[in-house]
């Protein structure tokens, strides 16, 4: 370990460390120096997302108090290395792929885990804050870790901890408006519109078995020609079948009763191979998809929200009983 080269880390002037490792560690090594210890795995279902910004605070007071600072884990590799990433992305506003390559100019074997490489492109995507707790993308992350280990039980999410997207604010903005809805095809009901449906992709290879792993994508559009399902976020309107605490039901038009689709938390394949978790979807079949005019797009997009809420221009949020 590099702690143990006292008179060459002297010589640089070393004021702080950072150990980004779960294991026991002997505390003589650090004396004289500023030492922060963040407990993680080298695992790709670790959260290391939510420890980012104090690393990164921490790097940062070392370098500013006219010191060095030295980050350390047990290899040298990956947990080290997505700290160090998130610290460039932080201070030079690049993405993570950028910070990578940059720290591989100096340290060509470092390599962040897959997982911590999809925490530090969520990092990035969120503006690489000081703090991400109370950030939507978080909690939405933090949330699908969740859906995703009770579906793997055999089990539905606590009630309580279902996230009904159109109960929190920002996920519709003048940025990313609605461009259509879907209705209900027997009485018209608006069901939700398109910011809250979640794209996916195709299997690379239309023969290979799917899994249960495969990823959602977020940035590609979904193949609608091959898909016989919209899926989309839990919405108000399901919260009745939502929190009986079944793994899979159907779910019915909350004006007519209709049949309009169902769920599965623990992952639904689509008509086009592709495997998405949780499975919440509208059958293509039973809702008609209509294009909302320009003017409709920013007032409360016609999803049922709490009594009170506000959209983002102020106003009342419109109920669509």
């Amino acid at each position: 370990m590099a702690l143990l080269d006292k008179p060459a880390l002297q010589e640089i002037g070393l004021t702080h460390v950072l150990s980004v490792l779960r294991l026991p560690l002997d505390q003589d090594l650090f004396a004289g120096y500023t030492h922060k210890v963040v407990e993680v795995d080298d695992v790709d279902d670790e959260n290391l997302l939510e420890h980012l910004p104090g690393c990164v605070a921490f790097i940062q007071d070392g370098l500013d108090s006219g010191g060095a600072v030295l980050v350390h884990c047990a290899m040298g590799k990956s947990r080290s290395a997505t700290a160090i990433c998130a610290y460039l992305m932080h201070t030079r506003h690049i993405s993570a792929s950028e910070a990578l390559a940059h720290l591989r100019q100096t340290r060509p074997f470092c390599e962040p885990n897959d997982g911590f490489m999809k925490q530090l492109e969520l990092y990035h995507q969120m503006g690489a804050p000081d703090t991400v707790e109370d950030h939507p993308i978080y909690q939405r992350w933090l949330y699908k870790r969740e859906v995703e280990f009770s579906g793997a039980c055999g089990q539905a999410p606590d009630a309580d901890k279902i996230r009904f997207e159109d109960e929190h604010a920002g996920r519709v903005s003048k940025e990313s408006p609605a461009e259509f809805e879907l209705k209900c095809k027997k009485c018209r009901r608006q069901l939700a519109t398109s910011p809250y449906l979640l794209p996916h992709t195709l299997p690379t290879n239309p023969n290979a078995p799917s899994t249960a792993n495969t990823p959602i994508s977020s940035l590609s559009p979904a193949p609608t020609a091959a898909c016989t399902h919209y899926f989309l976020d839990p919405l108000s309107w399901m919260r009745a079948e939502l929190e009986q605490g079944k793994l899979e039901g159907r779910l019915e038009c909350p004006k007519c009763k209709a049949n309009v689709g169902k769920y599965a938390w623990q992952g639904m394949r689509c008509s086009c191979r592709a495997w998405v978790v949780p499975g919440i979807s509208l059958a293509k079949g039973r809702v008609d998809e209509m294009k909302l005019s320009g003017g409709s797009r920013g007032e409360g997009m016609g999803i049922r929200r709490p009594p009170g809420a506000v959209n983002a221009g102020g106003g009342q949020a419109k109920e669509n009983l």
